[in-house]
């Protein structure tokens, strides 16, 4: 039995992303582009994107030196291996899959969905304090499907989850 199920027909993903609220996303944009085209992100980039994702963050991530974040974010950003890309990411402290999912999506919006509560009770699933890589995993296999079935990209897709779930709140 699939962890994930869209608790929508998939033609409202359009719509409901239409709905979406605009966001304040130019300065997390700008840097992961930056750290795709350099292959890492910069510390002031990686703790930007970090506290985009959620504030509460900051403290906890900015123990992290340049040095481990350049090395983690490299491996992150060049690996095949999608497992080994979130379990680089995750060495990180301070940084639980949620979060690395938006590092992943702001360097590469086309291939990554961002893991978020909404983004999880649209998709039937609860939130969780800790997620498993093989959670992950799920999670982006299950996004892209959507995505490529509904004809949309993860982004639109991403929005569609979020809006539906507010709508519902």
């Amino acid at each position: 039995m699939p962890r994930f199920a869209l608790q929508f027909p998939p033609d409202l993903i359009p719509a409901l992303a239409a709905r979406f609220p605009a966001t304040n996303d130019a300065a997390a944009s700008a840097a992961g582009r930056a750290a795709r085209e350099r292959g890492h992100y910069t510390r002031a980039e990686f703790l930007l994107v970090c506290e985009w994702k959620t504030a509460r963050s900051r403290p906890k991530v900015a123990v992290n030196s340049a040095a481990a974040i350049r090395k983690a974010t490299r491996t992150a950003l060049s690996d095949e291996d999608e497992g080994v890309r979130m379990v680089a990411l995750t060495s990180l402290e301070g940084v639980g899959v949620p979060t690395a999912s938006t590092l992943l999506h702001f360097a590469s919006p086309d291939d990554y969905p961002l893991l978020d509560v909404r983004a999880l009770e649209s998709l039937g699933a609860t939130s969780r304090s800790v997620y498993p890589v093989a959670f992950w995993l799920e999670y982006l296999d299950t996004c892209r499907r959507l995505a490529r079935e509904a004809g949309v990209s993860l982004r639109t897709l991403d929005k569609a989850l979020w809006q539906y779930s507010k709508e519902r709140a």
